[in-house]
């Protein structure tokens, strides 16, 4: 089974808007370019890379990354990809499966380096530890530049804060890297659209929810400075947990149970499947008194549509259709 990547708790207030800037400075800074006109520097978590040339043999290492260059139609432009957390959407499964699995999780430095990389593209700073791929340093004396999500930073004052806008600077950047700087401008009008369309309907209304990540003896749920409350804010649900900092947090059961949420909104994950966790709230003598589990009221979203990234959208149109769809009179 691939192990869970360290995901960086997200902090700070007033992160709930949808369209909301992103904090960092450095958070996703690029040079202007237009085209295929190189060189391009991208700037983040404090780290300048350079690009000369437009990359021909890129590497993805986490899925958030992964995804982005698909969400591009960049995958020609890659030499190699690792470390999965879920499935790949259908609609990006042809282009993926066009593309080497370097690894389950991070491959060597060596692996990495037997690929001639041009250019490294990582949604966490782990990827670029010693004990991973190399440091960025090690990589760029090889002749790949690289860069990491700004989600990913180390240290949380370079993190933007977690909101729809950040996530398309993101794409912007990396747009920018592979040269495709038109792609990103396109899917980003495509999701403002989505967005759009789910504010009109907030099938959400008045319900309260319950984000449930991971965990047994200690709920690892959705707080409110993260995808998961950006999510909940598109839909309109209320999250029992908004007054959590972070984008992720530990809560009890107790709490749960004083909430008694209209809708468990359940990540589904290798590490923690959806399954294993109903399976869990329903064997419990006192969560499955819960008025959710009683009328089996769940919400189901892949982990990888539930943090800051190109599926985000996706994710917030998913729950709030199932939303739409439960029946609560029960």
């Amino acid at each position: 089974m691939v192990g869970r990547p360290v995901v960086p708790i997200l902090l700070g207030a007033g992160l709930l808007a949808l369209s909301a800037c992103a904090g960092a400075p450095e958070a996703a800074e690029k040079k202007p370019a237009s085209g295929e006109s190189f060189p391009v520097e991208v700037t983040s978590c404090g780290h300048t890379a350079t690009i000369t040339a437009k990359p021909e043999r890129a590497v993805t290492l986490n899925q958030g990354a992964t995804e982005v260059v698909l969400a591009l139609g960049l995958e020609d432009q890659l030499a190699g990809t690792a470390y999965l957390d879920d499935e790949v959407p259908a609609k990006w499964q042809d282009a993926y499966e066009s593309v080497d699995v370097l690894s389950e999780e991070y491959p060597t430095r060596d692996q990495m380096l037997e690929t001639e990389p041009d250019f490294a593209y990582a949604s966490y700073a782990s990827a670029f530890e010693k004990k991973a791929v190399g440091t960025q340093a090690e990589l760029e004396k090889a002749g790949a530049a690289s860069y990491v999500s700004p989600f990913g930073c180390p240290d949380e004052v370079d993190r933007p804060e977690p909101s729809f806008e950040a996530v398309w600077d993101e794409m912007d950047a990396v747009a920018e890297a592979f040269g495709a700087p038109a792609r990103a401008a396109r899917f980003r009008a495509e999701q403002e659209r989505l967005l759009e369309g789910l504010e009109e309907t907030q099938a959400g209304d008045d319900l309260s929810v319950l984000w449930y990540d991971s965990g047994d003896k200690t709920p690892f749920v959705g707080a409110g400075g993260g995808g998961p409350q950006l999510i909940l804010d598109a839909a309109g649900a209320d999250n029992i947990f908004e007054d959590v900092e972070g984008g992720w947090g530990d809560a009890s059961w107790e709490k749960v149970i004083d909430a008694d949420p209209d809708v468990i909104v359940l990540a589904d994950a290798s590490w923690s499947t959806a399954e294993d966790k109903i399976a869990y709230l329903e064997k419990d003598p006192l969560l499955k008194q819960l008025r959710a589990v009683r009328a089996e009221r769940y919400v189901t979203i892949p982990f990888s549509e539930s943090t800051p990234g190109v599926r985000l959208a996706d994710g917030a149109a998913s729950v709030s259709d199932q939303l739409e769809k439960l029946d609560l009179s029960k």
